[in-house]
């Protein structure tokens, strides 16, 4: 199976457990890894028959900047599972990024990899 990528996809949402969370927006910041056959895309040079990763960073966009979750754990099960349903990709590995969450560290996530169900 094929690889297709987003890399550091930053998106601004209302994300966090503390009170002063709930009022601001945040940066996260997505890597995704979408497991997806190209060989026909490849060999017929046809932009119909691969994913088009326009349309599912502008769908992932659309959900984070209206979500409002308490946990990052929360909110990349949501964007895979949107992943895995509206697109026809066998395997979603999403890398989420929380910036400057914990003193003293870049940032702070989580790394899932979920698979569509036969």
């Amino acid at each position: 199976m094929d690889t297709i990528f987003i890399d550091q996809l930053a998106i601004d949402t209302v994300i966090g457990l503390y009170d002063w969370e709930r009022k601001i927006r945040q940066r996260v910041i997505l890597d995704l890894e979408m497991d997806f056959d190209i060989r026909a895309a490849a060999e017929t040079d046809d932009v119909a028959k691969t994913l088009d990763y326009k349309a599912v960073a502008k769908r992932v966009i659309a959900f984070v900047e209206n979500s409002e979750f308490d946990l990052v754990e929360t909110l990349s099960e949501h964007i895979a599972a949107l992943i895995l349903e509206e697109f026809a990709v066998q395997r979603v590995t999403l890398r989420l990024d929380k910036p400057h969450a914990l003193r003293g560290a870049q940032g702070v996530g989580i790394r899932i990899s979920r698979e569509r169900l036969q």
